[in-house]
């Protein structure tokens, strides 16, 4: 009886003490500083009337998004997608990335008979394991009277 009740009581000091130690544990991890989140960061901010507009790409974690580029000169569906996709390019090695790290386009279009095309200029681009893809035309025309517009989303 007497071994009984000591065993009894030596479980129920374990369990205190088990929970103190835990409540112990919890407390010094409470107050332990909490790192600070992360902030994004962006390159080749346009601005408008004093106002910054949009980011050529922004940066978080180890994400880069860059902004639709185009092609601003006279050419066809062929020579505005080979400068687009070079745009592009340029804007990942600022943002510390490449083509080859492209997770996903949006290709907008301002002609859906130009599709063919611009996949003619577009294969290969991005090496041996191409990103996902989204292509539409665009209702009212590609801003900038570019034939193709292109953004991409990449990691770091």
């Amino acid at each position: 009886m007497m071994s009984e009740r000591r065993s009894i009581l030596k479980k129920l000091f374990a369990s205190v003490a088990g929970v103190a130690g835990i409540g112990v544990a919890s407390k010094a991890i409470a107050e332990t500083p909490a790192a600070p989140a992360p902030e994004k960061e962006v390159g080749d901010v346009v601005m408008y009337q004093d106002v910054p507009l949009f980011s050529g790409h922004t940066k978080f974690n180890n994400m880069v998004f860059i902004a639709g580029k185009g092609a601003h000169f006279e050419g066809d569906i062929t020579a505005h997608t080979k400068h687009v996709l070079d745009e592009l390019e340029k804007e990942l090695i600022k943002a510390g990335s490449s083509m080859e790290k492209v997770l996903k386009c949006s290709v907008f279009l301002n002609d859906l008979n130009d599709y063919k095309a611009m996949n003619e200029a577009y294969k290969g681009r991005f090496g041996s394991k191409p990103p996902c893809r989204t292509t539409v035309a665009v209702y009212g025309g590609v801003p900038g009277d570019s034939l193709v517009e292109i953004d991409c989303i990449a990691y770091i």
